[in-house]
C-alpha cells in the first residue's frame, strides 16, 4: 500500500490504520527530537531586557540541574521547560508539559506544567499579581519539588557569567527521552 483509500477517517480499515501507524512511528522516530530541539533553538536571539536570551536560560537551567546531580529526565525537563515560550507565551508551561507528558514521569510533567505559577513567586508582586499563587497547590505531592526546581534551576538562570554547557552536552539525552515508547495517560 502506498496511500490509504479513505478520505474520511470513519471509512478507514484496520489495515489502513496499521499502515498509517507504521509510517507515523517511523517518521516520529526520525524527527520528533529534531522538532523539539527546533523549538528550543527558536528561543535564540532577542534578550527581551534580560542579560541572556531564553535559549541560554534553558541551557543554564539544564547545566545547573546536571551539576546538582539531577537524573537525566529531570535535566531534559530543565532544558525544555520553556519551549512553549515562542508559540504560547501566556501558557508556555502547559505547552511544554503537553509535549513532554508521554515521555516523562508524572512528577516531572507536573513540575513543568506548574513551573510558571511557581516562578511567579519571584516576581508577581512586582507586576500586580499574587506572588503566593502557588499556594493553591500546597499539599500536592510535587509542590516542594516544583518550588525547588524554580529556586535552583529557573529563577537563578539569567547569569551571563555562569559557565553554561552547550546544547551538544544535552542533545543525546533529549534524543534518548523522545526515543522512549510514549506512555499512555488518561
Amino acid at each position: 500500500m502506498e496511500t490509504i483509500d479513505f478520505i474520511q477517517m470513519k471509512d478507514g480499515t484496520r489495515a489502513e490504520y496499521e499502515f498509517l501507524g507504521g509510517l507515523w512511528n517511523t517518521h516520529n522516530e526520525a524527527h520528533l527530537a529534531d522538532g523539539v530541539l527546533a523549538l528550543l533553538k527558536a528561543m535564540r536571539g532577542p534578550k527581551l531586557g534580560y542579560k541572556i536570551d531564553r535559549y541560554e536560560h534553558s541551557l543554564q537551567s539544564a547545566t545547573r540541574a546536571q551539576a546538582d546531580g539531577a537524573d537525566e529526565e529531570t535535566v531534559v525537563c530543565a532544558l525544555l521547560h520553556d519551549i512553549g515560550d515562542s508559540i504560547a507565551p501566556e501558557n508556555h508551561s502547559a505547552v511544554a508539559a503537553a509535549i513532554l507528558r508521554p515521555y516523562v514521569s508524572e512528577k516531572n510533567h507536573w513540575i513543568v506544567a506548574h513551573h510558571g505559577v511557581f516562578q511567579g513567586y519571584y516576581f508577581f508582586h512586582h507586576t500586580g499579581r499574587d506572588r503566593d499563587s502557588r499556594e493553591r497547590y500546597r499539599g500536592h505531592p510535587h509542590f516542594e519539588a516544583c518550588a525547588a526546581f524554580c529556586e535552583n534551576w529557573d529563577q537563578n538562570c539569567f547569569d551571563p557569567d555562569y559557565e553554561t554547557a552547550p546544547l551538544s552536552v544535552f542533545e543525546p539525552a533529549v534524543r534518548r527521552l523522545f526515543a522512549r515508547p510514549p506512555q499512555a495517560f488518561a
